[in-house]
């Protein structure tokens, strides 16, 4: 059986979120108060700024960590879990209703597209105390896949 060599492929930030838009499953890193890393699985999106945008709740972890401390990593995975990958450090900014709401529309179209009932939808938001996150990157490494090394193929 042929192995499979580990790829790591520079891009500029507009193939970066090219790459990022249709993976919907992430790990959002931020730093508790410790200091330590915090990892939470996260769905996201890409919004028109090139944001890449999460949708959470005031109370979570992740959200506290993010108010006290904005620099973040997000590793962007592909739906199979041995493909592609990439990770992105940048910097947070937390919206809690109303500012959260036309946001959350966004954040809904980059993921699923449009809904069936928009004021549903955004009654839900609202009913929910929905926050959103933004992340604006700042850098990010090669997109990568796992494998050997090529000097054993």
């Amino acid at each position: 059986m042929p192995r499979t060599i580990a790829t790591n492929t520079a891009v500029d930030q507009a193939e970066l979120l090219d790459f990022v838009r249709p993976r919907h499953r992430l790990i959002l890193i931020t730093a508790r108060r410790s200091g330590g890393p915090q990892a939470s699985p996260v769905t996201g999106g890409v919004d028109e700024a090139g944001r890449i945008i999460v949708s959470s709740y005031p109370e979570r972890a992740k959200v506290a960590n993010l108010r006290r401390s904005p620099e973040c990593s997000v590793l962007v995975l592909s739906d199979d879990f041995g493909e592609a990958w990439v990770q992105v450090d940048g910097t947070a900014e937390v919206l809690d209703m109303p500012e959260a709401l036309e946001p959350l529309v966004d954040y809904y179209r980059a993921i699923a597209g449009e809904h069936p009932d928009w004021d549903e939808y955004r009654a839900a938001m609202v009913g929910q105390g929905k926050s959103l996150v933004r992340i604006t990157p700042t850098r990010w490494g090669p997109i990568a896949t796992g494998g050997f090394p090529a000097r054993l193929a």
